[in-house]
């Protein structure tokens, strides 16, 4: 029997925006040792919150994914590895990791990937019931059914489409859209044979993973020179992500959101602006939406400071421009006195604890 809690419906007051606390990596300034801002989701929530978009009540409170939640995808043996701390060092690429204590890594670092892992599988049930759903953590796409990397524990991406094809009765077609400046070799390697699977992945060609066997699952292959700008960059995203959708239109689309395609950014190599970034992901929405596809976005790499201002700033250009909406009551939407009301018996309700 499944453990089914993940796809516990969230009251309809409550944004399809996925995010917990237990995202961040805080400790002892261990999160400084990589280059991953490792506050990252919870600076982007914070942002969000002081334009007003959202509020603590009104999003999706992501649960942990639990031990049989995981093994959807991945092998006990896999897991049973994690249970040693070198192992999530070498992953997670934080080198004193290997010096701390199992239990330690297991609540300080892995509980959080763990928590963004549960926050994509619940996003993409809240994708296809709502049209649209975000999880402002998540993306690990490194990470595949018996392997780990590059900061990627769990293999999340994998696991929200398993969960919608065995679970979610109309859904037997997936689409990935991995614009992240890296290969995303982990659900590649996942679903290789899987014809269930159309996979688009754009990416810096001479950087990490540069996985040659993982690529022979990309469909559409779209490889980037180094210092790729907005321009030809854009025009790329458009043309494939068409193409793509053209060439067979899915149940669901995963969107990896990577913003580590930014100038200057230390891994990615490429060279796209801030507003590159936004106009990128607003491509991506407007291709999903006019062919009312669901679509499920995740946030995945990006490595510097100014990042989360980016993401928010993208979330708050789909909303501004109708392709995320969130209608708060039929015929109250507008009318401030209804929707504070409304906010009023929302709160704490989307916290399903």
């Amino acid at each position: 029997p499944h453990r089914t809690e993940l796809y516990e419906d969230p009251p309809s007051a409550c944004w399809p925006i996925v995010y917990s606390p237990d995202y961040n990596i805080t400790f002892m300034g261990l999160e400084k040792l990589h280059p991953f801002d490792a506050g990252k989701w919870g600076k982007v929530i914070n942002f969000l919150k002081e334009e007003k978009l959202i509020a603590d009540d009104l999003i999706v409170q992501a649960r942990e994914a639990a031990d049989e939640d995981l093994l959807v995808v991945h092998t006990r043996r896999y897991l049973n590895k994690l249970k040693w701390s070198f192992v999530v060092a070498t992953i997670t690429e934080i080198p004193p990791v290997a010096f701390l204590p199992n239990f330690i890594v297991q609540r300080r670092v892995l509980r959080p990937l763990r928590t963004q892992t549960g926050g994509t599988i619940m996003a993409g049930k809240l994708a296809v019931d709502q049209g649209w759903a975000i999880n402002v953590g998540g993306g690990f796409h490194h990470c595949s059914s018996d392997k780990g990397g590059g900061f990627c524990a769990y293999a999340d991406i994998t696991l929200a489409i398993k969960f919608l094809f065995e679970r979610v009765q109309g859904v037997s077609k997936a689409t990935i859209i991995d614009l992240d400046a890296h290969q995303g070799n982990g659900h590649e390697r996942d679903f290789m044979d899987d014809h269930r699977v159309y996979i688009l992945d754009a990416y810096n060609r001479y950087i990490y993973p540069g996985d040659g066997f993982a690529k022979r699952a990309i469909k559409r292959k779209v490889e980037l020179e180094w210092g790729t700008e907005d321009t030809e960059y854009l025009q790329k995203v458009h043309t494939h992500v068409e193409g793509a959708l053209n060439e067979l239109k899915p149940d669901i689309i995963v969107y990896n959101a990577g913003t580590d395609v930014l100038d200057g950014d230390p891994l990615g190599g490429l060279a796209v602006s801030p507003q590159g970034i936004v106009k990128r992901d607003e491509v991506v929405f407007r291709a999903a939406r006019s062919r009312r596809i669901p679509i499920l976005m995740v946030t995945s790499g990006g490595y510097q400071k100014r990042t989360a201002r980016i993401i928010a700033d993208s979330i708050l250009n789909l909303h501004s421009l109708g392709l995320i909406d969130k209608e708060l009551a039929t015929g109250g939407a507008g009318n401030p006195k209804v929707e504070q009301m409304i906010r009023d018996s929302a709160k704490d309700l989307c916290n399903l604890s």
